[in-house]
């Protein structure tokens, strides 16, 4: 798909096009938004949010950059604004998410010790501050490089590796206070 053609062509009223971006990032949209908070009930809306933020915003897309980065951006944006709204609403912020990787070999009382432990890792996370969360997630969940994470978070480097320093920081503190 050449991007910068099918922009092109929605703004210049071929909205029908519009499915093609749709249809290339929808999945990385809904994993982003999944790893950012959002429970499994709430993905479909978050990542339909993020595509009619999308809609209303590539007119300000400048080619400047890569789409798929302009996207990660909006879908930051999005993801974080639906996380303080539950935080808001709900006692706990259960809802981040960090993934599981299950054993066969364990016995129930390992499970429900490692469970404890990825409930009270996904608390840690849930408080720390937005950017360090962004650039934790983006960096260790989704394997993206600091030049990666700078360019969507519009930032240098060098802050990138510094918030990633200081979200690790601040979650062994979280941790080891419990």
């Amino acid at each position: 798909m050449n991007e910068e053609e099918v922009i092109c062509d929605i703004l210049a009223g071929n909205v029908n096009r519009y499915a093609e971006i749709v249809k290339e990032y929808q999945t990385i949209v809904a994993n982003l938004c999944y790893k950012f908070g959002g429970s499994r009930m709430d993905i479909p809306e978050l990542t339909q949010q993020v595509f009619v933020e999308l809609y209303d915003a590539l007119p300000r897309f400048k080619f400047q950059s890569k789409l798929s980065t302009f996207i990660y951006r909006i879908t930051i944006n999005v993801a974080c604004k639906d996380a303080k709204h539950h935080m808001r609403m709900a006692t706990s912020v259960d809802e981040i998410y960090v993934p599981d990787s299950p054993s066969d070999e364990r016995n129930a009382e390992q499970h429900i010790i490692h469970e404890e432990k990825m409930r009270q890792l996904r608390q840690a996370i849930g408080r720390l501050h937005r950017e360090q969360r962004t650039a934790l997630v983006l960096y260790t969940y989704n394997d993206f490089s600091y030049n990666d994470i700078a360019e969507v978070m519009q930032c240098t480097t060098a802050k990138v590796e510094s918030l990633i320093f200081r979200a690790r920081k601040n979650l062994k503190k979280m941790l080891e206070d419990l």
